[in-house]
């Protein structure tokens, strides 16, 4: 997948990254030399200034500042050198001067106090970074990262996951290539939390499979409309019953080969956001779906009722813009939606070149940010697809 933005994994772009971590929590670097600099500095001062003015007992700062900065080594360093340089300091002044016993204990025992307090730092960062590697292996198993030209699409995608610490929501989005053409799926699961994420990660699953083996795109919207029902009543079997948890998806169905100028895709949409079909010549949406979320066709009077196929012409060059609700529900300071169709139309109008699926990818999410001010109320996703021409296949 074409990299888009800031960091995560390639072709994704994180809001979700919070205060950075330090990547080594041991301290090495450059940690070592503010508590270097306030060593000397203190001892030099004192050194310079008057018998009733004696600053050398400051010097129980210096393990204090090594503490939050370096490793535990580093910190026990510190306060070994600054037990050392308060001795030699001290003891340089005549015996009136000197601040004896009690500011030689009140060093020492800051100085130990330092070394446990930087202890339980690098414990805690450890931990930290710990979990952090577990949440980004989980995002990268849900959304596994996609290779250039997969499937025969250009792709570029960007997740925005609005829990900072998770790092991962109940977006969903993958491309499968099979025997039968390609299938693309994006989707929103309702709620949060890891109730979510095990719902997309099942979807996830069952859309790999289906996507690849059977012919006919009806078969794998039925397939995914089964997989949640089941996930929903293992949930409850298991005493972690959420309620009607449903997903909101759409899933496209690319041929093998296009006919002609012109290729025919089939799109099949759970109560999905609209989705726009985007060129240079302009914006149109897709048609609106007509059935209901993943997970809750047992509603209806028949008890299976799934969305119908629809068939869509897409001509060359023509991109696939789809996105979650934290795009479209987007708030500004006054409570107004973020205008994404007019909002496209515009910068397309203005510079064609932005339905190239990076391009667009890019101009969505940060009209989205600028449009919200930051701040996400929502796991936001923004995918775009489009096919690759004959002469661009090699």
């Amino acid at each position: 997948m074409k990299p888009v933005g800031r960091t995560g994994p390639v072709g994704r772009v994180g809001a979700d990254e919070g205060p950075a971590l330090p990547a080594d929590p041991a301290g090495r670097g450059l940690g070592w030399l503010p508590p270097l600099v306030l060593l000397i500095g203190i001892a030099v001062l004192d050194w310079n200034t008057t018998g009733e003015f004696r600053i050398i007992s400051w010097i129980v700062l210096v393990p204090g500042i090594a503490a939050a900065l370096c490793g535990v080594i580093g910190t026990a360093v510190f306060a070994a050198l600054s037990l050392a340089t308060y001795v030699f300091v001290d003891g340089a002044w005549p015996h009136q001067y000197q601040t004896g016993l009690p500011d030689f204990i009140l060093v020492a025992l800051g100085g130990v106090l330092a070394v446990l307090a930087c202890a339980v730092r690098v414990r805690g960062q450890r931990r930290m970074l710990h979990m952090r590697d577990v949440a980004e292996t989980t995002r990268r198993t849900v959304l596994r990262p996609l290779p250039p030209g997969w499937g025969g699409l250009d792709h570029a995608a960007v997740y925005l996951a609005a829990d900072a610490v998770a790092r991962v929501g109940g977006d969903f989005y993958d491309i499968q290539p099979g025997p039968h053409g390609t299938r693309v799926l994006i989707g929103d699961v309702q709620g949060k939390g890891l109730g979510a994420v095990e719902a997309a990660a099942a979807l996830l699953g069952t859309f790999r499979e289906a996507g690849y083996h059977e012919p006919a795109l009806a078969t794998v919207a039925e397939r995914l409309e089964v997989r949640m029902l089941r996930h929903v009543r293992y949930r409850a079997a298991v005493g972690r019953d959420e309620g009607d948890r449903f997903a909101t998806a759409v899933l496209i169905g690319f041929p093998l080969e296009p006919a002609g100028a012109e290729l025919v895709i089939e799109v099949v949409n759970f109560g999905h956001e609209p989705s726009l079909i985007v060129s240079s010549d302009g914006v149109r949406s897709l048609p609106p779906g007509d059935g209901l979320p993943l997970g809750l066709s047992e509603l209806t009077l028949g008890g299976d009722a799934l969305p119908s196929v629809a068939r869509v012409r897409l001509g060359a060059g023509e991109t696939l813009l789809l996105v979650t609700d934290g795009v479209t529900e987007a708030r500004d300071a006054d409570g107004v939606f973020f205008p994404l169709r007019e909002r496209v139309a515009e910068a397309v109008a203005d510079d064609p070149r932005t339905a190239e699926p990076p391009r667009l990818v890019a101009f969505v999410r940060d009209g989205t940010l600028r449009h919200c001010g930051g701040h996400l109320a929502d796991d936001t996703t923004v995918f775009a697809v489009r096919a690759v021409q004959a002469d661009q296949r090699g």
